[in-house]
């Protein structure tokens, strides 16, 4: 039997055995629980059955295992230590009846019709068009910075001045980053990279990842443009929204096959254990596939040494005002010691009197106790990623995902990659 989730949330664990809990049964209609230890013996033949192991049940490892169990009609094992489904994309309703994203919020965007077509054969869309704004000078300004923008913080003059400039320069409705300004021959357009750069980018760059841009990839930086003209929109892809029903929703339909049994609160790693000559689990060898969402650094004891990430604190909010502030997002990239503030009525609208916020502070990832959310990408750190990827080909582990990938992927590319993942084991 699988795990009974009520709005993605753990509700009744039953495992491969039909005993609530991973070596428990619980004796009906009284409090006591047996440890049946004599169990796991039983148990440990029973993972044997599964060609394929999905550890984490977020979005990369859903849709590989829906593709692997619906495709190829292969049994799959999804384990996930959390105590619901959907990873950091989990939503759930507060007591106010709005849809709250748990970890943060999440906005879909895609230019891949595949990715949009894929999913779509598990959701509903609420085609939702995703602004953001940011306190720069004490005036809320449109980001990505545009010529609305301008106009707001600029004397009438120099506005009309830069925006004459950029037209010239590189035509209506292009996005120029601002390193590109930074070094243009241009005075005025140097004056506007310098002044975005400084209000908009570095400040917050520093409070969200705790190191300035030049120590670390450029990957962590190419979405701070400045765009040739008035569209406000944050993002501009062809395919934009929300699951209607949310992200949970959308990934328990995925993970709803018969074929896919699905264990929650469970940690692989107290399962698994890395051998020379190969991953046993329950102290039996595994043949089969093990695809892997979690940081390849942690599976294989820190060998390297640590991959380092970022992690997120939250504070939640209810405000007995219809709404907040006037967009979803609101950053803060030189006040304060959050990076944003995130409305959800804005994402998923709902009539009711009161209003839920987050506010998200950034911080380094240190224990196993926080998420891993970011990826620090710098050369040493993919140099070590690398390294413990030719290891994972040696045990037939597939790493998975922006975590598993060491990949600052936004939702889209995740799911590219675990479609390609999917194709590279059908092949």
């Amino acid at each position: 039997s699988r795990v009974i989730a009520e709005n993605g949330y753990l509700k009744g664990r039953e495992n491969l055995l039909g005993y609530n809990g991973f070596n428990r049964l619980v004796i009906p209609n009284s409090g006591t629980v047996l440890i049946m230890e004599y169990f796991l013996g039983f148990l440990e033949v029973k993972l044997q059955m599964f060609k394929y192991i999905v550890v984490g049940a977020g979005l990369s490892g859903a849709v590989v295992a829906e593709r692997i169990a619906s495709q190829l009609n292969e049994k799959v094992l999804v384990v996930d230590r959390k105590p619901h489904i959907a990873g950091t994309c989990f939503d759930s309703k507060d007591e106010n009846g709005i849809l709250v994203h748990r970890y943060g919020g999440h906005l879909f965007r895609t230019e891949n019709e595949v990715v949009w077509s894929y999913l779509s054969q598990f959701t509903d869309w609420h085609y939702y068009q995703h602004r953001v704004l940011a306190w720069v000078d004490g005036k809320m300004v449109p980001l990505p910075f545009n010529f609305n923008s301008m106009d707001m913080v600029f004397p009438a003059e120099l506005a009309s001045k830069l925006k004459e400039k950029l037209l010239n320069a590189y035509g209506l409705n292009t996005k120029v980053h601002v390193t590109k300004l930074i070094q243009s021959d241009d005075e005025d357009l140097r004056f506007l990279g310098e002044y975005v750069y400084e209000k908009v980018f570095i400040h917050y760059t520093l409070k969200q990842w705790g190191r300035r841009p030049e120590e670390m990839e450029p990957e962590a930086t190419i979405n701070v443009p400045v765009l040739v003209g008035k569209d406000d929109r944050y993002y501009t892809a062809r395919f934009q929204g929300v699951p209607k029903q949310g992200y949970t929703q959308m990934v328990q339909r995925m993970l709803s096959h018969k074929n896919i049994k699905l264990m929650l609160n469970t940690d692989f790693l107290e399962l698994a254990e890395v051998k020379a000559d190969g991953i046993y689990i329950m102290g039996k060898k595994y043949d089969g596939t093990i695809i892997y969402t979690g940081s390849l650094d942690e599976l294989f004891g820190y060998r390297f040494g640590r991959l380092p990430f970022r992690s997120l604190d939250f504070r939640f909010e209810t405000h007995d005002v219809e709404y907040y502030q006037g967009a979803a997002t609101v950053h803060y990239p030189n006040s304060y010691d959050f990076t944003r503030i995130i409305e959800f009525k804005h994402i998923h609208p709902v009539d009711v009197k009161r209003t839920t916020i987050c506010f998200e502070y950034p911080k380094e990832y240190t224990t196993e106790n926080d998420e891993r959310y970011y990826p620090v990408l710098t050369k040493e750190s993919k140099a070590t990623w690398l390294k413990y990827a030719d290891l994972a080909r040696e045990y037939h582990v597939i790493p998975l995902g922006r975590v598993g990938e060491f990949k600052y992927y936004n939702m889209s590319e995740a799911v590219e990659s675990a479609l390609r993942a999917f194709n590279d084991i059908a092949k």
